[in-house]
């Protein structure tokens, strides 16, 4: 009986996250779509993404974020932001986790969610990941970002693994490839929390904090293409390391 009643609350919980996810966007829907309709607007779009859109589904789901080092990133100037992914919290969290305005790479499935999925695929990178043209394409969009003086976002793991007893799944090429073809910083993060506070698995999770550590950057410069694998090597030994030492 306590277990259905758990599973109830559990329920209400998750039906209470997709309601903070929509009604904002729907609220704020006229703004959001000016902001989206040109490049230039997009730092406009995305303080309201970070500090309305994210507060409000943070707060609002019981959790609140503390992030270590977050001061050290420059404003105005260009990074690759990568990360463990476990979570759909994760996109708040690295809104949270950048002052500077970025882009998400991410997959070209979410744009079907409703309500979301109309900006998402409208300010953000879209990939098919069974497709190799629209990996090139990824390239051509990120260069006039970075051109615009704008952050790229990757979880370099493709997606949350299905097994969640994995720690760190094993990392894709795209960040690493992209942060040396165009030569800026790599900001590791590690999101030390999500898995326990929102998982994927329906009937779990709970309130709290959601901590996220930002990790000295790794400079690009002078790399070429032959170190693609050595620095993702590089970082994904840095977030392994630190999801070990918090458990």
């Amino acid at each position: 009986m306590m277990k259905i009643i758990k599973n109830f609350f559990y329920l209400l919980w998750r039906i209470w996250f997709y309601v903070l996810v929509a009604v904002p966007i729907i609220l704020l829907f006229p703004v959001l779509l000016v902001l989206s309709s040109r490049e230039q607007w997009y730092p406009q779009f995305f303080w309201l993404a970070r500090n309305i859109w994210a507060n409000i589904i943070i707060y609002g789901m019981g959790m609140w974020p503390k992030i270590e080092n977050e001061e050290r990133i420059i404003k105005g100037k260009s990074y690759m932001l990568i990360a463990n992914h476990t979570s759909m919290m994760d996109i708040m969290l690295m809104l949270r986790a950048s002052k500077n305005p970025f882009v998400f790479v991410g997959k070209k499935e979410l744009a079907s969610i409703p309500v979301f999925g109309f900006f998402y695929k409208r300010v953000c990178i879209l990939v098919d990941r069974n497709n190799t043209k629209s990996r090139s394409v990824v390239y051509t969009e990120a260069q006039r970002r970075l051109n615009n003086g704008m952050s790229i976002c990757i979880f370099p793991e493709g997606g949350v693994p299905d097994d969640e007893s994995i720690i760190l799944d094993e990392f894709k090429d795209g960040a690493f490839r992209l942060a040396i073809q165009y030569q800026i910083p790599i900001v590791p993060m590690v999101f030390f929390d999500n898995k326990a506070r929102f998982s994927f698995s329906f009937f779990s999770g709970s309130l709290g904090k959601m901590r996220a550590k930002v990790y000295e950057f790794i400079p690009t410069e002078g790399l070429t293409a032959k170190d693609k694998l050595s620095i993702k090597a590089t970082c994904r030994a840095l977030l392994y390391t630190g999801l070990l030492k918090d458990k």
